[in-house]
């Protein structure tokens, strides 16, 4: 037997253990001062965990795509990574898959042998227990808003010992953003931010991608305070009706589908209803279609691109 299938059949044992015990997963045991002192790092991950590294990750695995560029940028590799039709970088194409981000597989990645596992949070969190069981360390990283970059870059620079080079870059993009904004007439503009899929509609708040670049752009999203969704903070009910009577007169359009289709759709829709009319963004034709790699995974290190093109869609003559 290989010993990763031992240890994933030691796991399995504990785990079936825990579940009769009726047990979540086990605290995060205390860091004595000595200890802290000899570590490599001791890191808080996005979950408030306080994890120690003993010494620096030498086999990194990730569970979302999006951390491969900004890990790589501050001198880390990976001997593990996710599926990804639109965020997989060239660096990363020959490194052993561990499946899709909805499904990995514990089984490929313990055998990657890896020595720490970067979690995307509200994803893979059930990755913890199977992987600390295994000895494998992990943290766990929300990465959606530009605030949320900014601290990955750090958290990810302090696990490759390469804070010079994080904050390096997180300048550099500090720069590239400033620069969007200095070309911004200084006028407010109302701004609604809808999300398209099968299911139907939802508009963006302030959590969102979309809706942190409208936030950081100076501009109004008009969705802000409405209640969100029980499972999903970063989105709220669509209604027609409270659109109407926001009536933002811009509209950005984000979907999980084929763009082209829906903005087929979303146009005839438009055309035929009066209460969309009545919108100024619709009326005006002012509704605007972002891309999914830009607005609906994280950006990660293109956040900059993000601003750009959404600030050039609404000034296109001081973006060209």
């Amino acid at each position: 037997m290989r010993k990763w299938q031992k240890t994933l059949a030691a796991f399995l044992c504990a785990a079936l253990a825990a579940c009769i015990a009726g047990c979540g997963p086990e605290p995060v045991e205390s860091v004595s001062f000595s200890q802290r002192e000899n570590a490599f790092a001791v890191v808080t991950d996005d979950l408030g965990r306080e994890v120690m590294l003993e010494q620096k990750p030498e086999r990194i695995a990730v569970t979302s795509a999006s951390f491969l560029e900004p890990l790589h940028e501050v001198g880390g590799d990976v001997v593990a990574r996710p599926d990804s039709k639109n965020q997989m970088p060239d660096f990363a194409r020959d490194k052993a898959s561990i499946g899709k981000v909805t499904q990995i597989d514990v089984e490929k990645l313990l055998a990657a042998s890896p020595d720490l596992v970067i979690i995307n949070k509200n994803m893979n969190e059930k990755l913890i227990e199977p992987l600390e069981a295994a000895g494998v360390k992990t943290v766990v990283v929300d990465m959606k808003s530009y605030e949320d970059v900014q601290r990955t870059v750090r958290l990810f620079a302090k696990l490759t010992g390469e804070q010079e080079k994080g904050e390096k870059l997180l300048a550099a993009m500090e720069q590239e953003i400033g620069a969007v904004k200095e070309k911004l007439p200084k006028e407010q503009r109302r701004v609604a931010v809808i999300h398209s899929t099968n299911q139907g509609l939802t508009v963006q708040l302030e959590g969102s991608i979309a809706g942190s670049v409208v936030q950081m752009l100076g501009w109004e999203n008009v969705a802000a305070g409405l209640a969100p969704l029980e499972k999903n903070p970063d989105a709220a009910p669509y209604s027609l009706e409270t659109l109407v009577e926001k009536n933002p007169e811009i509209i950005f359009v984000t979907s999980m589908g084929k763009l082209e289709e829906i903005k087929a759709g979303m146009e005839k829709t438009m055309a035929e209803s009066p209460a969309w009319q009545s919108v100024e963004a619709v009326r005006e034709k002012r509704v605007y279609y972002l891309p999914q790699n830009l607005f609906l995974l994280s950006p990660g290190l293109h956040y900059p691109e993000a601003f750009r093109l959404m600030a050039g869609e609404v000034y296109p003559d001081r973006f060209r």
